[in-house]
């Protein structure tokens, strides 16, 4: 049986899909360009397994499958957004409905990627069961790229709180085991106008561990 915060924040998030479509939620990006670029700077082959945490109806998973990537994946805790992900990506497109504080991966990734969920992970115990999960899943030399609010981003989004990071302190929580290879400033504008300062940390895997 799920948590109540598990099945709490599935609500919450079912429900921002339900009153918006998914090109009107404020996290919609026509293009993921800073998403795509750092992907692209991985040099992974079109058969590396990808994991969009997160990533719901947005369009990166398309655009990478567009490209010639075959093995993705996406989690949501939002079955909602995987139901819209449905009507547009091939049925190869692995969609897990989970709670990332809870979900452990029966399998690893050459890229986890994440815009926007690991800034919701207010509680210390989100955080530690979050960085666990991510830690076990990315196989040796595997790349991990994380975006959250910037330190002069908002304090709140959709109606919940957030943490807001540069890309050091997101380095800090992962290292040892990760080290930084490139960072990304980035000014999201929502589709009502809101502009909104991102940072993006890519990481890469240190060792065989």
């Amino acid at each position: 049986m799920p948590s109540d915060a598990t099945s709490d924040r599935a609500a919450h998030w079912n429900a921002a899909y339900t009153r918006n479509p998914p090109d009107r939620v404020s996290w919609f990006e026509a293009e993921p360009v800073p998403s795509l670029d750092l992907i692209e700077s991985c040099g992974l082959s079109t058969d590396a397994p990808i994991i969009d945490i997160g990533g719901g109806a947005s369009r990166l998973t398309a655009s990478l499958h567009t490209s010639g990537h075959r093995d993705l994946s996406i989690l949501d805790i939002a079955q909602t957004a995987l139901d819209e992900a449905a009507h547009t990506l091939p049925a190869t497109v692995a969609l897990i409905q989970a709670d990332i504080t809870t979900w452990r991966a029966d399998r690893h990734y050459a890229l986890w990627h994440d815009r926007a969920v690991f800034h919701f992970l207010t509680e210390a115990q989100d955080r530690a069961a979050y960085l666990a999960t991510l830690r076990s899943a990315v196989m040796p030399h595997g790349h991990v790229i994380i975006a959250t609010f910037a330190l002069d981003g908002p304090e709140r989004c959709s109606g919940l709180p957030v943490v807001r990071y540069d890309a050091n302190r997101i380095a800090e929580l992962l290292a040892p085991d990760f080290t930084l290879r490139a960072e990304r400033a980035h000014t999201h504008h929502t589709p009502g106008g809101t502009a909104q300062r991102f940072t993006y940390a890519h990481l890469q895997r240190t060792g065989t561990g």
